[in-house]
């Protein structure tokens, strides 16, 4: 992971997040909320833990020595208990915050140094476990949560009849 490609994948995060919220806004709330057979059962819960994922991560970044502004940003955020924690009771409360969190991160990225992802980051994970990892693949494992859950979100959108068209990052990125 490089400061370029963190900016990169950020933005590229953002485009496919406002992709499939659009989609997802095609949806009657009783197909919004259909047990899918999916990991986290529906469409909403998947995308509500995407949410909870990338604010337990920004959290955890926020906690690098170097963090400041986005120790500020995310603050105003509670730590989610659980990653399967619902946030919000409809989609628009959860795009208001999937807005949010995407600027937050698109900010949190362009600070990025390579001295920061050549670093290691201290964390807690969900199970209170003391933990040392290398900054950059965290960073990578960050971006790549996304992909894969909007991977799986896709998938059940498409089952419900709504195509979000091409999600590859080749396709986008010039």
């Amino acid at each position: 992971m490089t400061p370029q490609t963190a900016i990169r994948m950020a933005d590229y995060n953002s485009q496919m997040n406002r992709r499939l919220y659009q989609a997802a806004a095609r949806l009657s709330p009783e197909q919004l909320h259909q047990d899918r057979g999916a990991f986290f059962g529906s469409l909403f819960k998947t995308m509500m833990h995407m949410a909870v994922g990338d604010t337990i991560w920004l959290h955890r970044f926020a906690q690098h020595p170097d963090a400041h502004a986005l120790h500020e940003a995310i603050g105003a955020f509670s730590k989610p208990l659980a990653l399967d924690q619902q946030l919000f009771d409809t989609l628009a409360e959860l795009d208001q915050y999937r807005r949010t969190l995407d600027l937050i991160i698109t900010a949190w990225a362009a600070t990025l140094t390579p001295e920061q992802l050549g670093q290691t980051l201290r964390y807690r994970n969900m199970a209170g476990q003391s933990m040392e990892k290398d900054f950059a693949l965290l960073v990578t494992h960050f971006f790549n949560h996304q992909t894969h859950h909007r991977g799986q979100a896709s998938t059940l959108l498409y089952q419900a009849g709504v195509d979000i068209g091409v999600t590859d990052l080749m396709a986008l990125v010039s």
